[in-house]
């Protein structure tokens, strides 16, 4: 097992341990159609059912692409926790060194951002199903908190406790939680074959012009927020007992359910509910498709995708974790991240998330808001992570690739990389055509952003001061 020493002062140091196998990784991805139906009603009230189908079914594809290539990265190195930002920081770090913690930093923010996201939807949520007329508030003070801002800050803490223990402990909630939210999505993607399904109130809301091209390209850039995370299994590579096989497996069976997923859902839960329902109802549909295909069990619903939000917080404080860890150890960033805790989790830079989920859940206490913060940074990461996979053929075509794609998965490559580009200048440029935040919101990602390059001007003073022990073996 690959091993790293310490950083000096740095406290204790440990290796990932190695216990989780590929089915763990595809449970850490069951919970994504949550994600799939915080944005689903919005989306259909925007633009029609048809497109809303369509560009769901889309956004798909191009994640089922993305999750090939990575799976041939992945495997090529199999000991970098982490996932996708550091295998561009491996392609970049010869050509534009400052790209490699540009793409951890981008990465980093998005993942670290899902417990205040997921806080706030949770919020939204029970307080619809279960607390409509509430007006409870807590005053500390300096401020006053409402009950949703209660309800994420609870949240938060839930989710970095149960990343601070044993990754194994916490796989066994996370799959436990994936099943359960896997039964209503397969109730919802069979609907259609419902008597009363129908797509007679189905429409199409795109121009056929610049105006419906620009439109189609902001909402792909909202809905890759979603669909791109099926990418997360990549960053508990290290932790795979039999690494290739696992990774293999993993990224490309998560990959194709979320296919599935993403292109029957949609279509079930319209043709059952009617688009109206649910464009007016987006955070109750599921609810309201509950009763009409079981007669009853909305709380029930409510439950378990709750349940599946949860996880969705846990995977996202988990994953950032791994990121921010393994940027230290690859010098990215300032030394103080690059330890495990006993338990072997990266307990410093999960710590961090948390003091940062609190201030996004006090300051700025709109989960779309925060979705477009984080995803300026996450396609940017994945831009950055599909280009390094054709930097990689170039600049190492003889280094080991245990999982290799074809000649043709260059080609696929580049197109990728075109599209993330332009779904991200449209998307950060067009927010009022969707509604998801605005200047500041596209101001805090740039802020972080910047804040990737001070960290590594830091590093690099640490490292001449003192130079980190070599890694052993």
């Amino acid at each position: 097992m690959h091993m790293q020493q310490a950083n000096p002062g740095s406290g204790h140091s440990a290796a990932l341990a190695k216990t989780i196998r590929w089915w763990d990784g595809v449970a850490i991805t069951l919970s994504l159609p949550a994600a799939l139906f915080v944005g689903l009603g919005y989306s259909i009230g925007a633009i029609g059912a048809w497109a809303a189908i369509a560009l769901w079914a889309l956004i798909a594809v191009v994640a089922v692409l993305h999750n090939w290539l990575y799976s041939e990265m992945g495997a090529m190195f199999g000991d970098k926790s982490g996932g996708i930002a550091l295998y561009a920081n491996e392609a970049w770090s010869r050509r534009i060194p400052c790209l490699g913690p540009l793409a951890t930093y981008a990465y980093w923010f998005a993942w670290a951002t899902a417990p205040a996201i997921w806080g706030l939807a949770v919020a939204q949520i029970l307080t619809e199903q279960f607390f409509p007329n509430a007006s409870y508030s807590l005053d500390i003070g300096v401020m006053q908190l409402d009950l949703p801002q209660l309800i994420a800050l609870g949240v938060a803490l839930f989710s970095w406790a149960l990343s601070m223990v044993n990754l194994r402990f916490t796989m066994i909630i996370i799959t436990a939680a994936g099943v359960l939210l896997m039964i209503p999505v397969l109730i919802f993607s069979g609907s259609f074959l419902a008597s009363g399904w129908s797509t007679a109130s189905f429409s199409w809301g795109i121009s056929a012009d610049a105006a419906g091209l620009r439109t189609v390209l902001a909402w792909l850039f909202v809905m890759a927020w979603s669909a791109y995370a099926v990418e997360a299994a990549a960053s508990f590579i290290p932790e795979f007992r039999d690494t290739v096989p696992d990774t293999r497996k993993a990224l490309r069976i998560s990959a194709l359910i979320l296919l599935l997923v993403f292109t029957l859902t949609p279509l079930g839960l319209a043709g059952l509910l009617g688009e109206k329902t649910l464009a007016e109802h987006p955070y109750g549909f599921l609810q309201i498709g509950a009763q009409v295909l079981l007669g009853g069990g909305a709380a029930l619903i409510t439950l378990v995708l709750i349940a599946g939000i949860l996880v969705l917080s846990v995977m996202g404080t988990a994953d950032a974790g791994r990121a921010l860890y393994q940027s230290s150890l690859d010098g990215l960033t300032v030394r103080q991240f690059g330890t495990l805790n006993r338990a072997g989790v990266p307990a410093r830079a999960v710590t961090v998330q948390l003091l940062i989920n609190v201030a996004l859940v006090l300051f700025v206490g709109n989960a779309l808001a925060v979705i477009v913060a984080g995803n300026v940074g996450y396609v940017l990461a994945h831009l950055l992570a599909v280009a390094g996979f054709v930097v990689l053929r170039k600049d190492r075509p003889e280094a080991a690739r245990p999982i290799r794609l074809g000649r043709g998965w260059v080609a696929i490559a580049v197109g990728l990389v075109l599209f993330d580009g332009l779904i991200l200048v449209v998307g950060t440029t067009s927010a009022s055509i969707t509604g998801y935040g605005g200047l500041k919101e596209v101001g805090i990602a740039i802020a972080v952003l910047a804040l990737s390059q001070v960290l590594y001007f830091l590093r690099r003073l640490q490292d001449r001061a003192q130079p980190a022990a070599a890694p052993f073996h």
